[in-house]
């Protein structure tokens, strides 16, 4: 009877994540079927799961009229650049956060903590009279400086937070083996802090590829659009370009896709080989 239940049980679980699993994905699978049916298809009645004619006209339209392949360049440069930025601050933020002792430490973490529950509309105004007087409305660089001022203080906060349980005896140990704090920090501490450092660069990396709010407020050139700059191009005011929209979307997950991959390894090494290094 025990092992009748254990199996019952199993399979329960089974049908269950199975049934997430396809909840999960089916939006994902929608927009890839999406993004290869011809026009006439895309509402065609009753739906069709699978397209009769597949085709890559939607792909072909965006790298031939609408230069998509511009848009992901503009989105890779500001989103690499800004998520490096912020990592780096970050992990320099977090590291004096959780090492030093000095007055006011609680309530600069505290104004980090505020400054996430503030809604950005608010800030709206007096930062775009900010960016226009600096010359920076239409400009990547703009974005960029917009993008790391926004998540440094939540990169920070969470680097404090991986710093916190690395051990400080690791740190004293490599400086009585005669390392100043810099190399300690560098040999010692950083490889065993490739999985936070790892995750506050993806966590940037995101936000910055994904975020539209900003980008549409302070771009309006062809030449410096973002990814989701030009996917909100697709809606007018009369239509949606649901084939081109669906193409744009599949095309731009690719290099999220790939960073996670790539990212993937470093996260590993980190846990398993950081705390061995030095």
């Amino acid at each position: 009877m025990r092992r009748v239940a254990a199996l019952a049980a199993t399979a329960a679980k089974a049908v269950v994540l199975a049934a997430w699993l396809l909840v999960t994905l089916f939006p994902l699978y929608w927009i890839v079927v999406t993004s290869l049916k011809p026009k006439p298809e895309i509402f065609s009645v009753p739906l069709r799961y699978w397209p009769a004619s597949p085709t890559l006209e939607h792909y072909a339209e965006l790298f031939s009229f609408a230069d998509f392949g511009t848009y992901l360049l503009n989105s890779l440069v500001v989103s690499l650049v800004a998520a490096a930025v912020v990592t780096v601050v970050g992990a320099l933020g977090g590291y004096t956060l959780a090492r030093f002792a000095f007055p006011g430490r609680g309530a600069l973490v505290l104004a980090f903590l505020v400054t996430q529950m503030i809604p950005l509309f608010i800030a709206l105004g007096p930062l775009y009279l900010l960016m226009s007087d600096l010359g920076l409305l239409n400009r990547l660089a703009g974005l960029m400086v917009v993008y790391v001022a926004m998540l440094v203080p939540f990169a920070t906060i969470i680097m404090r937070g991986f710093y916190e349980r690395v051990p400080v005896a690791l740190e004293e140990a490599a400086q009585v083996d005669g390392a100043s704090r810099l190399v300690a920090m560098v040999r010692v501490v950083i490889p065993v802090m490739l999985p936070g450092i790892a995750a506050t660069f993806v966590f940037a990396f995101v936000q910055c590829w994904n975020e539209l709010f900003l980008a549409i407020t302070f771009i309006d050139s062809e030449d410096s659009k973002t990814v989701p700059v030009a996917m909100n191009s697709f809606i007018t005011q009369y239509d949606i370009d649901w084939g081109s929209m669906a193409a744009a979307t599949v095309v731009s997950v690719v290099p999220t896709l790939v960073l996670f991959a790539v990212i993937r390894r470093f996260i590993v090494e980190g846990l398993t080989a950081g705390a061995v290094k030095g």
